[in-house]
């Protein structure tokens, strides 16, 4: 016949101003368990030391127990010594602190400067972390020119599919119609004053210089950028990144380098199939609504767009992916290591993805103001 366990037990000796908590017994959780405030009593010292010498087996419980002591000290302004306890239930404790942390609700009481200071502090931290990043993949990328067989390009080439060729048909749905509701959106105005033709200018010069590449942008942050903060985040939760770690393999290198690239090189090439695509829907617009001869519109919008337009749309191109992909696999790489924290890195990679790319669109449009492009 097995033993029967001790029952769970902690015993309270003072000593000075301290108090000296001794556990020992078995303690599971489907057993009757001591009562820090019973074990207290009316006692309140100046230090806690605790001790689990007699503890012959312990589950979830006696981690339990030792948070509310810390608690307890914490409320009290007592030191809790806690180094006698072995380095797996410390361990497990700061664990549930953290747990226990992160789900207080914030505090809506607190006044507007200290909302205002704490918004700040973030946003600062996020910043300097996005900054670090970058510097990592600047770094990364000098060292994997400098030894161009390190490279993965085979993971190169099956992300560049992924983000390039399969994101083709709904790239196209969204600037064949984006087309359209340009050029029905100029024929209401234009058609008042005969400038019919004017319509080829519209959507020309707002395809080329602004919705192509910012509307391919949109669509590859919801598509590629919640992707791989996706598939980044369930590597880091299933523990393959700290894998990577412990061989010495960069994650920068093994699994940034070729989604950025990846997203780099095609998100130019997305961006002129998508322009091509905006002005065939303006011009279907402008042979059945406007009667304006596919040729004519044609010969009007090579009139009004030149190197320039182009230029612009494939610089904005080539910056917005590259924001996407780092806002991605940033995002990815900073995940919880649970199914909700993936999912959540994920829906910050398409916000981040896109307040960034606004960002850039509007210092785009003042540069190029100033330059005269």
């Amino acid at each position: 016949m097995s033993a029967v366990p001790t029952p769970a037990r902690a015993e309270a000796t003072p000593e000075g101003e301290s108090l000296v908590v001794n556990l020992g017994g078995a303690w599971r959780i489907t057993q009757s368990l001591p009562a820090w405030p019973k074990v207290l009593g009316d006692s309140r010292p100046r230090a806690i030391r605790l001790c689990m010498d007699g503890v012959e087996r312990w589950d979830s419980s006696l981690v339990r127990f030792v948070y509310e002591v810390q608690g307890w000290c914490r409320a009290a302004d007592a030191a809790c010594d806690t180094t006698a306890l072995p380095e797996t239930v410390r361990r497990l404790v700061e664990q549930l602190a953290l747990a226990q942390e992160k789900r207080v609700p914030s505090d809506h009481a607190q006044n507007f400067l200290a909302s205002v200071g704490l918004t700040a502090t973030d946003l600062w931290r996020q910043i300097r972390d996005f900054a670090d990043f970058v510097g990592e993949c600047t770094l990364s990328a000098i060292g994997l020119m400098k030894r161009p067989g390190r490279f993965r390009w085979r993971d190169c080439f099956s992300e560049m599919q992924q983000c390039g060729a399969m994101a083709v048909p709904i790239v196209s749905l969204s600037s064949f119609l984006i087309g359209l509701t340009l050029a029905y959106t100029g024929a209401i105005i234009l058609r008042q004053f005969g400038g019919d033709i004017w319509v080829a200018d519209i959507v020309g010069l707002s395809t080329f210089r602004e919705m192509g590449a910012v509307m391919t942008g949109v669509v590859i942050a919801g598509r590629t950028g919640a992707a791989f903060a996706a598939q980044i985040g369930n590597m880091k939760t299933g523990e393959e990144i700290d894998a990577l770690e412990t061989l010495g393999i960069p994650p920068v290198d093994f699994l940034v380098m070729p989604r950025l690239l990846a997203l780099t090189l095609m998100t130019p090439l997305l961006t002129m199939y998508a322009n091509c695509l905006g002005i065939l829907g303006g011009m279907i617009v402008s042979a059945s609504v406007l009667e304006i001869p596919p040729s004519a519109y044609w010969i009007e919008t090579q009139t009004i767009i030149d190197l320039s337009d182009i230029s612009v749309s494939l610089i904005k191109s080539v910056v917005f992916g590259m924001l996407v992909a780092v806002a991605g696999c940033l995002r990815g790489l900073q995940a919880e290591r649970s199914a909700a924290g993936v999912g959540r890195a994920a829906t910050s990679a398409v916000v981040t993805s896109i307040l960034l790319m606004i960002v850039a669109d509007a210092i785009f449009a003042v540069l190029f103001n100033v330059l005269g492009i």
